[in-house]
């Protein structure tokens, strides 16, 4: 398994107009989360704009398939979006740990 960030740049009106589409938004990354895909997800703060969810799996194709669908992106309060891999080495959870 390795860790992929997937990275959404927020629109101006993100925090005005999310509400409409939250619900949704959480129900699609807690069912993610329970299948063991979606590892963590928020949006940073001060500002927001910019949010990352953290999933694992064998290719990239699990966050790409969750941002294809995520509400935020289809009604357009994801400016973009990509996903890179991210080489996890230390802690608990990293997928290529590596010790002194």
């Amino acid at each position: 398994m390795n860790h992929y960030l997937l990275v959404y740049d927020l629109t101006d009106d993100y925090l005005a107009r999310r509400g409409e589409f939250r619900g949704v938004h959480l129900n699609l990354a807690w069912e993610a989360h329970k299948r063991g895909e979606l590892v963590l997800g928020g949006a940073l703060g001060d500002p927001v704009d910019t949010a990352i969810l953290m999933f694992k799996g064998e290719s990239p194709k699990v966050a790409e398939e969750f941002a294809k669908v995520d509400p935020y992106v289809t009604n357009g309060l994801i400016r973009k979006w990509t996903v890179r891999p991210w080489m996890t080495v230390v802690g608990e959870l990293a997928a290529n740990p590596v010790r002194p």
